[in-house]
């Protein structure tokens, strides 16, 4: 699983940041969207694809996003 964002359409809502601190945080600069693992571990992938649902802009893509196992 790979995670993009398009920082172009982030309105900084902070929704991301909220519901999954592990991969994503706020610029102090402009209060866009910020990365922090792009490439996240198993345990975080479901946290990865709530914050692309709840993107209020649908900034966040999950790519090659597989079911989890187990």
């Amino acid at each position: 699983m790979r995670v993009e964002v398009d920082r172009a359409r982030c309105r900084g809502a902070g929704q991301c940041a909220l519901h999954a601190p592990e991969l994503f945080d706020q610029s102090e600069d402009d209060g866009m969207v910020v990365v922090l693992d792009d490439h996240p571990a198993p345990a975080l992938r479901g946290k990865a694809r709530l914050a692309a649902r709840l993107c209020p802009n649908s900034v966040i893509r999950v790519v090659g996003d597989e079911p989890d196992e187990g």
